[in-house]
């Protein structure tokens, strides 16, 4: 067993190396950017014309292999090129989505090493940690807003990237209106839209045991100038999963209109998602185990038939840009959704080390109402030697979130051996409350240009409110309310054309939740909000077919503890970790999308004698080393493969529960076939090659909740376009 100090011990190693290299790398100085003394030669006059350093709306293009994006969305501040900011962003475009067969968001951010994909708490649903932090599906954003997009599980068909901002990111983006994200960073979803040409696409899927679906994507330009554009995504899939006795029902669809002016831009999207399991396996609660139990077969179902959810969202999202002048845009947008969620819940809860458990069935139907808007004004001014890349933003989100819940005993089972549970028959302890929050802020941020641009200093604040509502069914109410005002600096250094050294200080901030110690005077009330504080430093680079970087940071964030019999937020958990990427085609024919991360997640202050421990959920290392290569001598055959390894985490707070490190192989192979004026594309994949038995984490909720992975899984699928 790797004991905490080791690994901090380690961690700061490679911090310490990291760090060297990054400082290291300052000298590299393109000649073409250097002059000596001596270079007294005449040079012709060179008139240099700069233009706003921003995307606005329109994700950055792909990077050489179409699979990565080297930037995406930085909140309020909008779309932005990797190099020229502060930040590590990597976005996942369609292609990728498409090639990989993803069918979840989770699918496709398992590319990505600093993001662990699991389940959230007691449901079905995927929730994620980004630098070892939570993430929920509640707080993914749709085109910069939160609060649009269906939680619990979101199809990666309605994307055309996934974006993953990784760092701390109140000042850009404010609180999450789930109040469980931003600390590690954030996801974002952009929407699909017409492209200049008209395009429609049919497809058709397979994948383990016996889940089939349909798809079409069909989109196309009108108006004299092509201004007007529309877009319709729809899948809809049904069937068994690689999971013994548990299926499936998915139905996603997306319109997506657009229109382009001379000086203005709108984008209207309305989706619609519904999701049905039936006989889904759930976490197991370790409960009563000293230690962690071993595996059972990848595709066996220990949940009993009872437990699943049904999954409902209608979701709309309307966003502008109008462009005031040559250096000024203003934009706005508008969203929400409605949900209506009902959940069984029947985790195994084990009762010894041999593998039994009790189960109880617990139901919950959530009726949730998201509204979210944003406004402000970006632009680009020069004032002498220095430029200046102004954005002044508002933002807000409002949800009302009503849940009824009950709770009755179901029975006993035993992982290895599962038990036919029937639904409990009975009078169950019921509950449920109907919360209001509201979630609103102003950002203020200059990023200053010096030396032709090629220092960029960012400076800005985010002024933060978070109110707080929540009545239960019971009676009484436990309001509160917060506000922050969140620092931020970041600077770039471009040492050549294809290098940028950047470092960044910025701020999280966070629902703190309440009181859940029942031995707290507080016992209930809120905590308030949660202020986390994030150093990072780092290198990228661009050469143009290949591309990645190098990243170190440390995120500290402050969480719950009773102190001299008062509910606080008094103890704190301190992330160190090293981001390594690497992506691009740098042969012909071989293209690659690979990162690694180590993190040392480190409990630094406790009340119960567990610090000095490792945070739960966090895995102490992960690699994800994949490729494409075109098979030479065979046109149009693609040979596709990724390796998953991740690095042992504990399961508890006191460090008893280590689980084993994993390794998944995922392989496939895609062929393109002309036929009659369209391509035919067939792939075919299977996940997890080795049909491997492994625990692939901890609940990313609460602390005993072991999550395990998927088994093999058969992947077809045949796509044609017009």
């Amino acid at each position: 067993m790797t004991s905490g100090n080791s690994s901090s011990g380690h961690c700061r190693q490679a911090f310490r190396l990291m760090t060297f290299v990054a400082i290291g790398a300052a000298p590299l100085i393109s000649p073409a950017w250097a002059q000596s003394r001596g270079d007294t030669q005449a040079l012709n006059t060179v008139t240099v014309t700069s233009t706003a350093p921003t995307y606005g709306d329109t994700p950055p293009p792909a990077f050489a292999g179409g699979q990565i994006a080297a930037g995406g969305r930085v909140g309020l501040l909008g779309e932005k090129d990797a190099m020229d900011i502060p930040f590590s962003v990597t976005s996942y475009t369609s292609e990728l989505i498409e090639n990989q067969q993803s069918q979840t968001l989770g699918d496709t951010l398992q590319n990505d090493a600093s993001v662990s994909v699991g389940q959230g708490y007691g449901i079905y649903g995927e929730a994620f940690k980004i630098r070892g932090f939570n993430l929920t599906g509640d707080d993914v954003a749709y085109g910069g807003l939160y609060g649009v997009l269906p939680r619990q599980l979101i199809n990666s068909d309605i994307a055309e990237r996934i974006e993953v901002f990784k760092g701390a990111s109140a000042f850009t983006s404010g609180i999450p209106i789930g109040g469980n994200g931003g600390i590690g960073g954030t996801v974002n979803i952009e929407p699909k839209h017409a492209g200049n040409e008209p395009m429609l696409k049919l497809s058709s899927g397979y994948r383990s045991d016996s889940y089939g679906e349909v798809g079409v994507d069909a989109s196309r330009r009108f108006g004299d100038q092509k201004q007007w554009g529309a877009r319709v995504s729809a899948v809809r899939g049904r069937g068994d999963t690689a999971i013994d006795d548990e299926s499936q029902r998915d139905t996603s669809v997306v319109v997506g209109l657009d229109y382009r002016g001379e000086r203005g831009r709108v984008l209207f999207d309305v989706g619609h998602q519904k999701s049905t399991l039936e006989g889904a396996r759930s976490s197991i609660y370790t409960g009563a185990a000293t230690e962690v139990p071993s595996v059972p077969d990848a595709s066996s179902n220990y949940t009993p038939a009872f437990g699943g959810s049904a999954l409902e969202t209608n979701f709309g999202m309307v966003r502008g840009e109008y462009d005031l002048n040559n250096e000024w845009t203003a934009f706005a947008a508008l969203g929400g959704n409605r949900t209506i969620e009902n959940i069984a819940s029947a985790n195994p809860r084990l009762t010894d080390d041999n593998g039994n458990a009790s189960v109880n069935d617990f139901e919950t139907g959530n009726h949730i109402d998201n509204f979210a808007s944003q406004a402000g004004v970006r632009g680009y001014v020069v004032t002498g030697p220095v430029s200046h890349d102004v954005t002044l933003g508002y933002s807000s989100a409002y949800r009302k979130f009503d849940t009824d819940w009950s709770f009755l005993a179901a029975g006993t089972t035993n992982i290895y051996d599962p038990q036919d549970l029937s639904r409990p028959e009975g009078d169950p302890f019921v509950g449920g409350s109907v919360t209001r929050t509201r979630s609103q802020g102003v950002t203020l941020s200059d990023t200053l240009g010096f030396l032709n641009d090629r220092v960029l200093l960012t400076l800005g604040a985010r002024y933060q409110e978070l109110e707080v509502d929540e009545r239960p069914n019971a009676g009484g109410n436990n309001r509160y309310a917060d506000r922050r005002v969140t620092p931020a600096v970041g600077v770039v250094f471009k040492a050549n054309p294809n290098i940028s050294l950047y470092a960044n200080y910025v701020e999280a901030l966070q629902d703190g939740g309440t009181v859940t110690d029942t031995t707290a005077s507080n016992y209930g009330e809120y905590l308030g909000i949660a202020h986390a504080k994030q150093y990072e430093v780092g290198t990228k680079f661009d050469y143009g077919n290949i591309g990645g970087g190098i990243s170190l940071f440390q995120i500290k964030l402050p969480t719950a503890a009773v102190v001299d019999g008062v509910g606080n937020l008094d103890n704190e958990q301190r992330n160190r970790g090293i981001e390594l990427s690497l992506y691009g085609e740098p042969l012909d024919g071989l293209r690659l999308f690979s990162s690694a991360t180590w993190i040392d997640a480190e409990l630094t202050k406790t009340q119960d004698g567990t610090e000095g421990n490792d945070a739960t959920g966090v895995p102490e290392y992960r690699f994800v080393l994949g490729s494409e290569w075109d098979i030479p001598h065979v046109d149009r055959l693609t040979a596709t493969g990724r390796v998953i390894h991740t690095g042992s985490q504990y399961a508890d707070t006191a460090n008893n529960l280590e689980l084993d490190p994993w390794t998944r192989l995922d392989l496939g192979v895609r062929y393109t076939m002309p036929i009659g004026g369209a391509d035919w594309v067939w792939r075919a994949g299977i996940d997890n090659v080795t049909d491997e038995d492994y625990w692939a984490g901890a609940s990313t909720a609460f602390a005993g909740y072991l999550i395990q992975g998927e088994p093999r899984t058969f992947k077809l699928s045949a796509t044609v376009e017009f």
